[in-house]
């Protein structure tokens, strides 16, 4: 199976989702803001990236997960990616593509703003990172919902 948490930066909710997802973040308790700070890919994806999907890790279940920045242009980027997976294997059946931006608040929306568009990470990486902490458990809860519906389709307990 292979996950794909997206939004429109592809570098806060998604990068806190797919570490959640692969245990390198707690899904049960909101961390310190260091340990997203220290995340290879938190507010950390540049301009130039957007449109490719990122490796994260594997999970439990042996699962790649991946992250991708997609703009506003989700009606585009993700059919693309399910027709090119369905032509390359057949089907979608071992595809899940999660949007992380019901997540995305104010703070997130100008902090990130601040950081990654206007290069100013100074004043802008500490209000995303808290925008990110305030909306850590509704991130948690997209990826308890993933993790769950994988269980189903590979049938564990």
């Amino acid at each position: 199976m292979i996950v794909i948490y997206h939004d429109v930066g592809g570098t806060h909710s998604t990068a806190v989702a797919a570490n959640i997802h692969i245990n390198k973040l707690p899904m049960d308790k909101v961390p310190k803001k260091e340990e997203l700070l220290k995340l290879k890919t938190f507010d950390k994806i540049d301009k130039g990236d957007m449109g490719h999907l990122v490796y994260i890790g594997e999970d439990e279940f042996k699962d790649k997960v991946y992250t991708i920045g997609r703009q506003y242009a989700a009606n585009l980027v993700i059919p693309a990616i399910e027709d090119m997976y369905s032509i390359l294997n057949g089907n979608n059946e071992d595809l899940m593509i999660v949007d992380t931006k019901p997540t995305v608040n104010t703070l997130m929306k100008i902090g990130g703003f601040t950081s990654r568009r206007l290069h100013m990470v100074s004043i802008g990486r500490p209000i995303v990172t808290y925008g990110s902490l305030k909306a850590y458990m509704e991130i948690a809860n997209i990826v308890k919902g993933v993790k769950n519906n994988l269980r189903k389709v590979l049938k564990i307990s």
